[in-house]
């Protein structure tokens, strides 16, 4: 409206531009324990029954690699490399369709550990239960962590959220959204003293960017013996303290 009449001369200048929007407040990072992420999979891998234990296995892979649900959701199997233990993170669900192409648009790779491996295997046992199934129309889907019906992909979060959600409940777990399953894996590679460089490069993030998304949890029961290394170096302090300044 206001664009309208100062483009007729009607205003000189439009009276909202001065106006500051509020600064859009950015979700906290809330990951989960490794006690409850351990607790989480292993009660989806003992309630849930093919074709469903895809999902078990989906959520061991998030939470042992931090990748993006859209990136886990893209993953196929010609960017896995067992022998290497590298996964090639170059796809994203997006808009309910595959685009090649990551958030920040290059493409990295992430190193797989033993969660992560155990993952995979399992959605492999899945992928050969379904090849077995003469009634299903496409056994051989490209992603490793298809849907249980005949779609290629998870299309959105939903569909995996609702197992998790649920997990959470039975287990008695303070509700959190999976994407914390990525804030979960950063946290704990941190708290192991990880090389920062090296997580960050997993997670797809800038190390400035790592170490003031994820600062609080740099901190750990290290904290007092690197206080040690400080009180250790100042000698005379108590000198300092003590003395009496001459007027």
């Amino acid at each position: 409206m206001f664009g309208t009449a100062v483009k007729d001369g009607l205003i000189i200048r439009n009276p909202v531009e001065s106006i500051e929007l509020p600064v859009k407040t950015k979700k906290p990072n809330d990951p989960f324990t490794v006690g409850e992420a351990n607790q989480i999979v292993e009660h989806l891998y003992k309630t849930l029954t093919h074709p469903m234990r895809i999902y078990a296995a989906d959520f061991e892979f998030a939470f042992y690699t931090g990748m993006r649900p859209s990136e886990i959701a893209a993953l196929r199997w010609e960017e896995v490399d067992k022998e290497k233990r590298l996964v090639n993170v170059c796809r994203i669900v997006a808009n309910y369709k595959i685009e090649k192409r990551t958030k920040n648009w290059n493409v990295r790779q992430v190193v797989l550990n033993s969660r992560a491996l155990h993952a995979l295997e399992q959605a492999e046992l899945e992928a050969q239960q379904r090849a077995g199934q003469s009634r299903r129309k496409r056994a051989d889907l490209p992603c490793v962590f298809p849907l249980t019906k005949n779609l290629e992909f998870i299309q959105q979060s939903s569909v995996t959220d609702k197992h998790v959600q649920a997990a959470l409940t039975e287990l008695g777990i303070r509700a959190r959204r999976q994407y914390n399953c990525r804030h979960t894996y950063a946290t704990m590679c941190l708290m192991a003293g990880m090389n920062p460089a090296f997580i960050a490069t997993q997670l797809g993030h800038s190390v400035q960017m790592l170490l003031s998304t994820y600062a609080r949890w740099i901190n750990s029961s290290t904290d007092w013996g690197e206080l040690g290394k400080l009180e250790n170096s100042l000698i005379g302090t108590k000198l300092v303290q003590t003395e009496t300044v001459p007027l």
